[in-house]
């Protein structure tokens, strides 16, 4: 990115002044040279949002940010309904309320010396993974619908985890306000074989160690010590949200001339927050940050399965779960803030990997994944050797190996 564009306002913090149809600056958060390695496509989507209508404050991009499809990977942006404020589909994105949830094992790293490979191969056969994959639950239309209105309240009724798993989720692990009568057969269809796996692209299931501590008292809300063992899983709505992306973009995007919505790029299609098409999408929305949720506990409970079975002092109590696309009910925080959610104790601080350990257990080994902290985002997945779904071989590209989780 061209850095003489933008006016710098401290250390970490870029503006792009208004000009043109931009209705707010652009802020850009991060140091000088993740700011110079950004691609331009940055700069051009970050701007492109500020032009929106209803728009609040700022058009924001983090540290992380890179090419995304209408907004910026990593970028948000507040609207504001009474003021024209609009929803976009792309903005939200195609993998609808795609997140993380963390568990912890129990166990130290010597615990998984004698059984690690035993262990992946458990975890794949388990659990599974890649493009068009099926789990073994299948919903008809009445369970797909309450699946769709329940999250992971609906899968805990049916036997996926523990009750103090919602205490530990956002939205308490249902999403207020879905409506599956604005999802699609067609979407429905797709989802109906799919929960309890994991899909592809960036989507993974890893067994991680913790390696440094920066913060002490974020760690200790987290009960986290070094040398930890934990289990991340990462992944979101699957199909169903895929369809719902694709099909309320086409919506919008016709629909945008008739809203007097004059978009600077196709992929911004959107709808006014408080139009029938805003609010049907909405609708369909929080349906899939449902299956979202539900989707991450049932792979919660086939993974405490599969370490129960090989290392049964394990506990795999649920640290997190966090999504990371969507709109939130009510602001950019969310709903659930009980005291028993470590992030509401700890300024929400989850934990963010930073590296990757050499012998790192996946049961998704694509190499397209990518961490950033204030460090630059660098792919650090790079399968290497003959067990290529057992033991993921990974090393950082320009960053030393000095943790897997980090509490930052």
């Amino acid at each position: 990115m061209d850095i003489s564009k933008l006016q710098r306002r401290s250390e970490f913090e870029w503006v792009a002044p208004p000009q043109g149809r931009m209705r707010v600056p652009a802020v850009i958060y991060a140091s000088a040279e993740l700011v110079a390695a950004m691609d331009e496509k940055v700069y051009q989507q970050v701007t492109q949002v500020a032009m929106l209508p209803g728009i609040v404050q700022a058009s924001y991009a983090m540290p992380d940010a890179h090419w995304g499809y209408g907004f910026p990977i990593g970028g948000v942006a507040a609207f504001d309904a009474d003021t024209g404020g609009v929803v976009s589909a792309g903005g939200v994105g195609f993998d609808i309320s795609c997140g993380v949830r963390t568990l912890h094992t129990g166990l130290k790293r010597a615990n998984l010396e004698a059984v690690k490979t035993r262990l992946a191969d458990a975890l794949y056969a388990r659990i599974p993974a890649g493009v068009g994959s099926t789990g073994q639950l299948q919903l008809l239309p009445p369970e797909m619908d309450a699946m769709l209105c329940g999250g992971a309240q609906w899968a805990l009724k049916r036997g996926y985890g523990e009750t103090a798993d919602l205490d530990r989720t956002e939205e308490h692990g249902c999403m207020a306000g879905a409506d599956p009568a604005q999802v699609s057969e067609h979407a429905k269809r797709r989802q109906r074989d799919e929960m309890g796996t994991l899909g592809s692209g960036n989507h993974y299931l890893e067994v991680q160690q913790v390696t440094k501590i920066f913060y002490r008292r974020i760690a200790a809300a987290f009960d986290l010590r070094e040398d930890d063992i934990l289990v991340s899983i990462h992944c979101g709505s699957r199909g169903l949200g895929h369809q719902i992306g694709t099909e309320y973009l086409k919506e919008m995007l016709l629909g945008a001339r008739d809203a007097g919505i004059d978009l600077p790029d196709r992929e911004l299609a959107c709808a006014p927050l408080n139009s029938p098409l805003g609010q049907r999408y909405l609708g369909a929305m929080r349906a899939a940050t449902n299956c979202a949720l539900a989707n991450r506990q049932i792979l919660t409970h086939l993974t405490r399965e599969v370490f129960h079975e090989i290392l049964p002092d394990s506990r795999l109590t649920l640290l997190y779960d966090g999504k990371g696309k969507g709109v939130p009910a009510m602001s950019a925080q969310s709903a659930n803030r009980s005291q028993g959610y470590p992030p509401a104790r700890t300024g929400n601080r989850p934990l963010r990997p930073v590296a990757i350990d050499s012998t790192a257990i996946a049961a998704n080994r694509r190499p397209s994944r990518r961490l950033a902290t204030l460090s630059p985002a660098v792919p650090i997945r790079r399968p290497m050797g003959t067990a290529k779904h057992s033991i993921s071989q990974t090393r950082p590209q320009t960053a030393p190996m000095i943790t897997i989780t980090s509490v930052s």
